[in-house]
Order: structure tokens, then sequence, then C-alpha cells
């Protein structure tokens, strides 16, 4: 399989998509940490739409990001940018870490709310920091590429190669 010189407009697309709908994950949470602290208090929580939309976000995000690994499988990606093996190591450290990341939050936010499972619940919450951790780092790995070494590397999210 050649390698692909930049994404498709469907892989952009996705992957903004999930930028979405994780950062709305993170901004609505509180209503499912309240349900979930008044189910762990054997109280019944009363319906809050935005705890819907945390189910349905999460489920949305394993789609995502089981959609995205399937095109990636099939076409193939863009190889990472640079010169440094270092950089490029730690590049790849943290794409597959969201990938596996994206995978297990919404496994384990899902077996802790229909499961009752406080461990999962627990190891949600660990993961929650580790994403944001793993995001910054994608972050601030974007804005090098774009600032310091000027190398273009944000435009294959900007500009589809098809």
């Amino acid at each position: 399989m050649a390698t692909p010189l930049g994404y498709t407009r469907l892989q952009i697309i996705l992957h903004w998509i999930a930028v979405l709908v994780i950062l709305q994950q993170f901004i609505f949470h509180e209503s499912i940490a309240h349900a979930w602290d008044a189910i762990r208090d054997g109280q019944t929580p009363a319906f809050d739409p935005l705890v819907l939309a945390h189910v349905i976000g999460g489920a949305l995000v394993l789609l995502l990001v089981l959609w995205r690994l399937a095109i990636k499988a099939r076409r193939g990606a863009p190889a990472m940018v640079g010169e440094n093996p270092l950089q490029r190591a730690l590049a790849r450290i943290v794409h597959l870490g969201l990938y596996l990341v994206m995978i297990l939050l919404p496994v384990s936010g899902a077996v802790a709310w229909f499961g009752g499972n406080e461990t999962a619940g627990e190891g949600h919450e660990v993961l929650k920091a580790v994403i944001l951790a793993l995001v910054a780092l994608h972050v601030l790995g974007a804005v090098y590429h774009q600032f310091v070494l000027k190398d273009g590397l944000m435009d294959r999210m900007r500009r589809p190669a098809e």
C-alpha cells in the first residue's frame, strides 16, 4: 500500500467532528457526574438531557474513532513529518494513545453507567486526565510544526489530498 500524502475530505471531517464532540463531552460532563454521584448514594437522578447527551456523545466518539481506524487500515496514513526520530516516535505514541483512549473512555463510561461498575467509573476519570494530556501534546505538536518548523503539517488537516 502506497503512503498517502495527506488525508481525505472524509478523514478531515471525522477528525474535526471528533474534536467538537470530545470538547462538548468535557464542557457538559457535570450533569452525568452529578447523576453518577446520586446513583452511588442510592438515589434515582431526575432526567437530564445533558446526561443523555453525554451518553450519546460517548457512543459517537467510539463510532468516529472506529470509522477513522477502518479508513486508516484500508487507505493508510500520511508519513510522520520531521527528520528527528525522537519527535516522530513521540508523535506515533501520542496518536496511538489518542486512538486507544478514545476507545477506552466510551467503553469504560458505558460499563460504569450501564453496568454500575465503580472500578470502570474510576478508570473513566483517570482516562479523562490522560486524554487531556494527550490532546495537549497533540495541539502543542501541531503548533510547534506550524510556527517553529513551518513545515505545513497543519495543512494536512485543513485541505484534503484527494
